[in-house]
């Protein structure tokens, strides 16, 4: 059988880049997919979003316009340090927005260029386009959360090991290597583990890859990434079994629980699935992620034909690693979990659908069968994507309004928030949030009733309860509400005093029946 010209350039990546008009093609191709990226979070995602509750903490960290909401065990502060730079300079979170956008495109070109002597530029440009076009990919591009980072992160690492472990003489990859763990470990010290765990096997297994230097550099660079957690860990959590046994308490308690059909449901568009025990409402959501490890193990199959198994099985592996803890170890789900194991496989499934891709020029049907295929994904994607933008807005906006009407109440900074939604509502208040129990229990309650004696202190509840004992006596005011959830309220300590104009305002229904106390 003859070699065709794509099978032969795939070969010969083998020893190295291909002519500098190939390069230079590629790379276009590469940027052309990194800009449509970054295109796509400016216009779909960026306009009118505010910051999620996960993002407000790591936000806080960093910013001057209110104190830090509490620091819970399982947080590394790799994003916070990220997006110093730019809370230093502005409290505005669309130029936050803007300025991640343009980041994770930079972050995805340069993911993939790293890839070029391993795999021919248009697997590469199909595999950013692949991973670019979900909708978590591109939602979570301008938010400062860590899993896209640790996506790219994870992708760049793989493909400098590739190249370390089969040319000795790419310092550069080395180098990479180290710093890509690094950069992993920093953002999740417990996904840059799973990262490295079949990396370092490769390095043992494969004969030819038994260099000391390469376990050296994968163990040096997760060690230095990790240092700053378990720095923390011995100065706020009495050691690093402590801080470990805690996060895993606050997650659930790490053990055997299988989460495929949770991770499943939280593809119609949820950014948290806990508990989910919701119904499956749109299959279709969902369709791509069962046709993931099938196109998978076909892009493998192509790889052994091109005697290029190693390329994409290395991959593949440490993305299947990665997604071990979300998928066995978890009892909930949320979509960016598995973002570094999308970006991974994306490598296995572009060289499988360029091998269709190649038959379908000489074949309309199939051709046009696959084009349909893709646009049904596409549309499937984005009109997820618009949901999940619309509720981020709404809830900016509603959360806009409760934040004016604590103001006009008299919660103003300094001030303390506690309750549902305290982390949010108190950042845009600029108050601090303060949490009697729970995950983010950070005072007791005779604590917030000392605090309540000396500035404002809002309690903020919804639902059938009552106030605990030191509230009951606090004045009572309902907000307005948020998407999908009624009757909010808010007890104001005693120290609160209406603003002037509101005195005048007509004063809302009273409040006629007052929940039952909590036990």
């Amino acid at each position: 059988m003859t070699q065709t010209s794509a099978e032969a350039g795939l070969r010969g990546t083998e020893s190295g880049p291909g002519t500098g008009r190939s390069t230079g093609r590629d790379l276009r191709w590469l940027a052309a997919v990194a800009g449509a990226y970054t295109l796509l979070q400016l216009v779909l995602v960026v306009p009118g979003s505010g910051l999620g509750w996960d993002e407000t903490v790591y936000v806080s960290q960093v910013s001057p316009d209110a104190e830090a909401a509490f620091f819970s065990a399982p947080r590394a502060r790799g994003i916070t340090f990220l997006v110093a730079p730019v809370t230093a300079l502005t409290s505005s979170v669309e130029a936050l927005r803007v300025c991640l956008a343009l980041l994770s495109g930079a972050g995805l070109f340069l993911a993939l260029r790293v890839w070029r002597r391993l795999l021919p530029g248009p697997v590469l440009a199909l595999a950013g386009a692949l991973f670019a076009g979900l909708w978590i990919t591109v939602l979570y591009g301008p938010q400062a959360m860590p899993n896209l980072w640790v996506a790219l992160g994870s992708l760049a690492t793989v493909g400098c090991f590739l190249r370390a472990a089969r040319d000795r003489s790419d310092l550069a990859a080395l180098a990479g290597l180290g710093a890509g763990v690094a950069f992993v470990a920093l953002m999740r010290p417990s996904d840059a583990l799973w990262l490295a765990l079949p990396l370092a096997a490769a390095a043992l297994l494969v004969r030819a890859w038994r260099r000391p230097v390469l376990l050296l550099v994968l163990g040096a660079g997760a060690a230095l990434g990790c240092a700053e957690w378990v720095i923390e860990a011995y100065a706020g959590y009495d050691g690093l079994v402590a801080r470990l046994r805690r996060a895993s308490e606050i997650q659930g308690h790490l053990d055997w629980q299988l989460a495929f059909g949770d991770q499943m449901r939280a593809l119609d568009g949820r950014s948290l699935c806990r508990p989910c025990d919701i119904p499956w409402r749109r299959p279709v959501t969902a369709v791509w992620w069962f046709a993931l490890p099938l196109l998978a193990v076909a892009g493998l199959l192509v790889g052994v034909r091109l005697r290029r198994l190693t390329v994409v099985l290395v991959p593949t592996l440490a993305g299947l690693s990665l997604a071990v803890p979300y998928l066995l170890l978890i009892g909930y789900a949320a979509p960016r979990f598995l973002l570094p194991t999308y970006a991974l496989l994306a490598l296995p499934v572009a060289l499988c659908l360029t091998r269709i891709g190649r038959t379908a020029r000489a074949r309309p049907l199939v051709a046009t069968g696959l084009a349909l295929v893709l646009g049904a994904h596409l549309a499937v994607q984005y009109a997820v994507l618009d949901g999940a933008v619309a509720r981020s807005r709404a809830h900016r906006a509603a959360l806009g309004r409760v934040v004016a009407e604590l103001d006009r109440q008299g919660v103003r900074p300094p001030c303390v928030v506690s309750g549902e939604e305290a982390v949010r509502i108190a950042f845009l208040a600029g108050c601090a949030s303060r949490q009697t129990g729970g995950h983010d229990g950070s005072i007791t309650p005779a604590g917030i009733a000392a605090l309540a004696r000396t500035r404002p202190v809002a309690l903020v509840m919804t639902g059938d309860g009552g106030p605990p004992a030191y509230a009951r006596h606090w004045r009572l005011r309902p907000l307005p509400d948020l998407p999908g959830v009624p009757d909010w309220r808010a007890y104001l300590s005693p120290s609160t005093r209406p603003a002037p104009q509101a005195v005048t305002e007509p004063a809302p229904p009273p409040v006629t029946h007052v929940p039952g106390q909590h036990t």
